[in-house]
């Protein structure tokens, strides 16, 4: 005889699509933000003597050694820009891209224990890392500010209406670290050896953006494809905007918005996916 079909009272579910940001949920969790974002900038300088001047030393060191080796003895061109301001400029804004995107590709594999007993939005862990580097950026802008006034005095730095998209510049950055970290992320889930060749390739990467030198260096072919390059409209228009200089357009901002928000629907898409069975893999 056979036994009547059981029937569920109730299912278990997740209630959102691969598209949802859950951004209404993150932000109920806003004390949990700021008591990540206060661990990863206390855990930096903790048993350290120097403690934050170490987000001044760091900046001034790559850039005397930029000045050095790019300016004076490869005679690599800066459009007429200080070299000095020029590098800065170049190696603030990639401090902050890098340290984001390194941060954030590891969102899985450096919270395992911590997702594993908790629930609390998982955005919310890429989220602080984004914005615990963007106070370490906002130091080293301060610096960057210093050196950029003394050339203001001296009429070698020429800034325009284009220095009021700033901010613009610094959330591309910011969404474009995000979204390309939240991809290696969940694959990293699986593959693990993919965060060392991400640590490679970031490193390789910032010779592909112009930190060292100006597009405008570049011959044609290599030119029109560095407009494929989501920094490359973000850095060019951060250093035409401040010091006046430099072969920036619209379209090369357009460009770069494009392509970010591209990535990070993938990445959106990607992290959702993992995050529900990431614990099965890690």
């Amino acid at each position: 005889m056979n036994e009547p079909q059981q029937k569920w009272t109730e299912t278990i579910e997740a209630d959102h699509s691969l598209f949802d940001l859950k951004l209404k949920e993150v932000w109920k969790y806003k004390d949990l933000v700021y008591m990540f974002v206060k661990r990863d900038f206390v855990s930096s300088f903790k048993q350290t003597i120097l403690g934050p001047i170490w987000f001044f030393i760091n900046p001034i060191l790559t850039t005397i050694v930029y000045l050095v080796v790019f300016s004076k003895i490869a005679k690599l061109p800066t459009d007429g820009a200080p070299p000095l301001l020029f590098y800065l400029a170049g190696v603030t804004l990639w401090n902050y891209f890098s340290s984001s995107l390194l941060g954030t590709s590891y969102t899985f594999a450096g919270n395992a224990n911590i997702f594993g007993k908790v629930y609390f939005p998982r955005l919310v862990t890429p989220i602080s890392i984004v914005i615990s580097n963007l106070m370490r950026f906002g130091v080293q802008f301060i610096l960057f500010l210093i050196g950029w006034a003394y050339y203001f005095y001296k009429g070698e730095a020429h800034p325009n209406i284009w220095i009021l998209a700033t901010p613009f510049l610094i959330l591309l950055m910011a969404v474009f670290a995000l979204g390309v970290g939240m991809i290696f992320s969940a694959l990293t889930t699986k593959y693990k050896d993919l965060s060392m060749l991400l640590g490679f390739g970031v490193s390789l990467y910032m010779y592909a953006t112009p930190v060292i030198f100006p597009v405008s260096s570049l011959p044609g072919f290599f030119k029109k494809l560095s407009y494929y390059n989501p920094l490359t409209g973000i850095f060019e228009c951060f250093k035409y905007a401040w010091m006046g200089v430099g072969d920036f357009s619209p379209l090369m901002l357009g460009i770069s918005t494009v392509i970010i928000l591209v990535l990070l629907a993938i990445g959106v898409v990607v992290f959702n996916k993992v995050e529900k069975t990431f614990m099965d893999t890690v």
